[in-house]
């Protein structure tokens, strides 16, 4: 855990130069604060319930803590993160796509979660992004699929071709909502490459905003009835600082959550796969369990909270 320290004790280094940097006194020398506000230098954040686990550096990506980080699980509705990074990437999302029947019939054959869309409606692809990411949409998963791939099997090269460029090699879809299709386990991550993909996505401007949206609303237009979007994301409405990014939950998956936070300046990002059968609540809990294992000691020395 020794570059656990050295990169939080720098963080700490650094908001402690710009808190005196805005005249605020500091409560410690500023280039290098004591080894005793380091005490979690050999211990790990306790009581988290996931298998497989980690949490990083939000710039960097450095890894501080983990669990079975390069053992390839499934990951659920998290899988929407590379769909939206997809659709991103290629542009034009002022395009107006229409959602075909057959993606709300698929949502009803697997029992996915949905954004409410209707069969015929047109909406803009910025706004399918929000019905993607916050209510966790798969009739919108399969609606951007089918427009930017075209169609599922295009989409799926494209999504499987990006996380072989970005070098994920334990990571494979199957289909754009993380559904588990044709199985279970069909489509898989590890929580170090999911790391990655976090930090990837949450570098374009319009999924960070989308991602730390809380709720999004739609009036009614043409095309398109009124539509109101509430994240999944519990870490989101309750956990100070954070700032995405996806949940996800299926029978083989459990639980899951990726999630970034940013609190005295200093950005992590984690994940936590199968915290639980379904509880969302039990993912939000073991990723408050890893945030304040890391931000707690940084925050006890700081001069302003």
């Amino acid at each position: 855990m020794r570059t656990f320290a050295r990169v939080l004790q720098a963080a700490v280094a650094t908001v402690l130069v710009m808190a005196v940097g805005h005249g605020v006194a500091a409560a410690a020398p500023v280039a290098s604060p004591p080894r005793t506000l380091l005490p979690w230098t050999d211990s790990e954040p306790e009581g988290v319930q996931a298998p497989a686990a980690a949490l990083a550096d939000g710039i960097t990506g450095t890894m501080l803590w983990s669990r079975q980080q390069d053992t390839p699980v499934p990951i659920a509705s998290i899988a929407k993160v590379m769909t939206a990074l997809v659709v991103i990437t290629a542009g034009d999302l002022e395009r107006p796509v229409t959602v075909p029947s057959e993606a709300i019939a698929y949502c009803v054959r697997n029992d996915g979660s949905t954004a409410g869309l209707s069969a015929g409606e047109v909406l803009p692809t910025h706004e399918l992004l929000y019905a993607l990411l916050l209510p966790s949409g798969c009739d919108a998963a399969y609606t951007l699929a089918d427009a930017y791939g075209p169609g599922l099997d295009g989409f799926l090269a494209k999504m499987n071709g990006t996380a072989a460029q970005m070098g994920l090699a334990a990571t494979y879809f199957a289909d754009p909502s993380g559904l588990p299709i044709p199985a279970d386990d069909s489509t898989y991550s590890t929580p170090a490459d999911l790391i990655a993909l976090g930090l990837r996505a949450m570098l374009l401007p319009v999924f960070r905003e989308v991602a730390g949206s809380q709720s999004h609303f739609l009036p009614g237009g043409d095309g398109h009835r009124a539509h109101n979007w509430q994240t999944t994301n519990l870490l989101l409405r309750h956990y100070p600082g954070t700032i995405g990014i996806k949940t996800g939950s299926t029978d083989a998956a459990g639980a899951c959550l990726l999630f970034e936070t940013v609190r005295a300046g200093i950005p992590l990002i984690g994940v936590v796969l199968h915290s639980a059968a379904w509880s969302g609540a039990a993912a939000r809990d073991d990723a408050e369990r890893m945030l304040n294992w890391a931000y707690d000691p940084v925050l006890a020395v700081l001069p302003i909270r």
